[in-house]
């Protein structure tokens, strides 16, 4: 008798209920390797190209005003902004915000080539997507005629739309324990604007980018003498409740906003200028929190506007990213706080030289390179000052670490892999910098035993960047970043590795985006420093991920490779036109 032949079926692969498992999974899933890619749609689909720019139709926009670089507030120094006491702070006003926004979240330039143009904006992002969406939350300040309350930020009319007006008591209860002068920032990310070309690794991706955004948000701040902290003691149904992306009735059937954080910025209080117009308040210590009594009344207030549709259709759907999204989402709140510090002198590099550039020059001109010559070099000195500068000094209380580092509430956990190729007074090869030295232990014992960890000759006595091997690392860091030969041509690239299943146990799954974060805001530092050495940077997300842990031999999760990075002699492209930002405005 005949016999039906059974059907071949996938095993059923179970889903973790654990969120730290789940988040593994998600990382894990979501690696490049040699012989296959991670999941994506495997080509463009252009029809469907998502709508760079966001707004609420039905929302009033304000226009900030388009600042000449040489109008006040004038930018200072690019060195200053390293330095807590260097820079006068600046009152808030329409001229102080707009120059903030600039800065921070504003386009940058237009770039044409035969009919199409695009845009480019101050903070990075991976393939030029920016699923980032900033946001505000401004009391009643005198001067500034502004509503109380939520605004939308608009990069491309260099606008701000009222998104909710707040009770002026209950917005001035909510800001009450923080400096005089305070305002909140907010940041969300629009996944399907990654996902749209990345499949299912976008999540990381729209985390990189939030770390950009609040490494240019940071720096923009400085550059006005405003102090940054980043609120992350926040559940983030808070946050989704205050900056508004909980309610389905403004995004029904577009695309959503994940709430990813918020920032309290205030000005630095100056003895010599008293009060700049506004009555000082003492405050002794800054909570990283909020209370969520108060964000729920002042949420029950008029709200405006509906968000626009990015694209028509979506094709796939990547479930993983809700997967990753929901598992990583933060429930807790920590009542945590920081102290105020007095100004303490500068812990700038002893390297820095930068001598006659203005922070805006900088800021303004910075680009993501897409190819590099292949000869460019930079001195020691040079490479030893851009260590410098990402380097936490964790052993400082917080508000009183270098900038941008003191907007961190966190520990650092990003270390750097680095293959240096040309830094001239240095030995190609293979190094290492580890960014809390009270790690050096845990990543030894993580790694080859047989690596020799020899402290790099001519570098400062405080900084731990240490000799790994010797030998040409050009076609290794190629191999790795997808075969990229930027990774190559550079003066130097390196992986960002992460302290991970460690740091996800102890902490939890909500860990896991700000792992990135973190690697974003490392990398917006380099990316200015670049500039500032008259060179040029880019962040690379494609790279094979364990490959990279396998030439120091990373024992399992301990480490791993989230983010790669590269500095060199740009090539520029001369096809391509380059057009002022605002050029489409009249205003």
């Amino acid at each position: 008798m005949a016999t039906d032949i059974p059907l071949y079926r996938e095993p059923v692969e179970t889903v973790p209920t654990d969120p730290i498992d789940r988040v593994i999974r998600y990382h894990v899933q979501t690696k490049h390797h040699f012989n296959r890619y991670a999941r994506a749609l495997g080509y463009l689909d252009w029809a469907n190209q998502p709508d760079p720019f966001r707004r609420f139709e039905g929302a009033l926009l304000v226009s900030l005003p388009l600042l000449k670089p040489e109008e006040e507030p004038v930018s200072p120094a690019y060195d200053a902004t390293y330095r807590a006491d260097a820079v006068l702070p600046q009152p808030i006003s329409l001229r102080t915000l707009s120059r903030f926004f600039e800065f921070a979240l504003a386009l940058s330039a237009w770039k044409k080539a035969g009919e199409s143009e695009w845009a480019l904006r101050s903070n990075p992002s991976s393939g030029n997507l920016h699923p980032t969406e900033g946001y505000l939350v401004l009391p009643q300040f005198d001067g500034l005629n502004l509503k109380p309350g939520l605004y939308h930020y608009a990069p491309k009319e260099h606008g701000l739309e009222l998104r909710a007006e707040f009770a002026l008591e209950q917005v001035a209860r909510l800001l009450a324990p923080f400096p005089t002068g305070a305002f909140l920032l907010g940041l969300t990310s629009v996944h399907w604007r990654e996902a749209w070309k990345y499949g299912e690794r976008a999540f990381r991706y729209c985390n990189h980018d939030v770390g950009h955004a609040i490494g240019s948000a940071r720096i923009a701040a400085a550059t006005l003498g405003w102090k940054m902290v980043l609120l992350d003691g926040v559940a983030q149904n808070i946050i989704a409740m205050l900056l508004g992306t909980h309610r389905t009735d403004d995004f029904q059937d577009v695309e959503p906003e994940h709430p990813d954080c918020l920032a309290v910025i205030w000005p630095l209080r100056d003895v010599k200028h008293e009060t700049l117009g506004v009555k000082h308040k003492d405050v002794a210590e800054i909570p990283l929190f909020l209370d969520p009594a108060v964000v729920k009344n002042l949420a029950e207030c008029a709200w405006h506007g509906k968000a626009n549709q990015l694209s028509r259709e979506h094709g796939v759907h990547w479930d993983i990213i809700d997967e990753a999204a929901e598992a990583s989402w933060k429930t807790s709140c920590e009542q945590t706080v920081v102290s105020l510090v007095a100004p303490q002198p500068s812990h700038v590099s002893p390297f820095m030289f930068h001598e006659g550039l203005l922070a805006g020059q900088i800021i303004r001109q910075r680009r993501s390179a897409v190819s590099f010559d292949g000869k460019t070099s930079i001195s020691a000195a040079t490479f030893f000052n851009m260590m410098q500068l990402v380097m936490p000094r964790s052993n400082r209380p917080q508000l009183d670490r270098p900038m941008p580092w003191d907007a961190w509430p966190y520990e650092p956990a990003i270390h750097l892999l680095l293959f240096v190729h040309r830094v001239d007074g240095l030995k190609p090869g293979l190094y290492f910098l580890v960014r809390d030295p009270q790690k050096l232990s845990f990543i030894q014992q993580s790694m080859n035993p047989e690596l020799t960890w020899t402290p790099t000759s001519g570098c400062p006595d405080d900084l731990p960047l240490y000799w790994l091997l010797e030998g040409d690392a050009k076609k290794a860091a190629i191999q790795i970043s997808c075969h990229q030969e930027i990774a190559g041509d550079s003066a130097f690239s390196f992986g960002m590795l992460a302290e991970f299943e460690g740091r996800l146990r102890e902490g939890g799954a909500w860990r896991y985006p700000r792992l990135f974060w973190e690697s974003g805001l490392l990398g917006q530092v380099l990316y200015l420093e670049a500039e500032a050495a008259g060179v040029r940077a880019t962040g690379i997300g494609c790279f094979f991920d364990d490959p990279v842990h396998e030439i120091v031999a990373v024992k399992g999760l301990s480490l791993q490779s989230l983010y790669h990075f590269t500095v060199g002699g740009p090539v520029e492209d001369g096809r391509l036109m380059t057009l002022p930002p605002y050029h489409h405005l009249s205003r």
